[in-house]
């Protein structure tokens, strides 16, 4: 195992204030240029003596290999008090902006946790609708274990998403990018043009429709100008 590994101090810091029912948040898909911006919820048993042990191996999702994130995202499911996952749309994505739709599907992931949180601690984002004590922790998904669950359950979630979504949208790479810009990625645009399930709001994708429209208009002008003179 590489990379820093979690610990359960900030979730200590609200259990001497009496609160031990903790969810901790955090998203995945932030940065892709297609698909949902999806966020997890995690509410871990913070009295079982063997937790630590339990949690063996869950860090940051981004050091995990894939099929890491897929054995673990099981461990945390077994383990866990509760678990939810949440989403906000490509459409919600365009309309509000990335970190409002973030927060909106980490919202709709509290709604869905079986059991009501007392406190939160989020990475990075905070959540001022929600009316309880919490957290934000740059880099929390290094820090904290409820966060490091948090994102590998919205990582496997999004990623089991994309791969149903590549089969919608064939040529993309979906399967493979998960919708971030990577070079494949850049290519099937360049090839196949933007599609539904592309952020038009994000600037690669933006940039890209522009110059298509741009194409369209210089193709039709001849056709035009033709008619006029006709």
């Amino acid at each position: 195992m590489s990379g820093p590994v979690p610990d359960l101090v900030y979730e200590c810091c609200f259990c001497d204030d009496g609160l031990t029912v903790i969810a901790g948040l955090d998203e995945a898909g932030r940065g892709a240029w297609a698909g949902p911006v999806v966020a997890g919820a995690v509410i871990l048993p913070l009295g079982r003596f063997d937790l630590l042990s339990v949690l063996q191996g869950v860090r940051d999702s981004k050091l995990c290999t894939a099929r890491e994130r897929e054995r673990l995202e099981q461990v945390i499911c077994d383990a866990a008090d509760g678990v939810g996952v949440g989403a906000a749309t490509v459409e919600e994505i365009d309309m509000l902006g990335i970190a409002p739709a973030t927060r909106l599907a980490m919202h709709r992931a509290l709604e869905v946790l079986p059991v009501v949180p007392q406190a939160l601690l989020i990475d990075y984002i905070r959540l001022p609708e929600k009316a309880l004590p919490q957290r934000s922790l740059k880099k929390g998904d290094q820090k904290s274990y409820s966060i490091a669950a948090a994102s590998i359950v919205a990582k496997v979630a999004r990623d089991r998403m994309m791969v149903e979504l590549d089969e919608q949208y064939p040529g993309y790479g979906l399967a493979s990018h998960k919708g971030y810009g990577t070079e494949r990625h850049r290519a099937a645009l360049d090839e196949l043009r933007p599609c539904l399930l592309h952020r038009r709001s994000f600037a690669p994708i933006r940039e890209r429709l522009v110059a298509v429209a741009a194409e369209s208009l210089l193709s039709s002008l001849p056709e035009a100008q033709g008619d006029q003179v006709n």
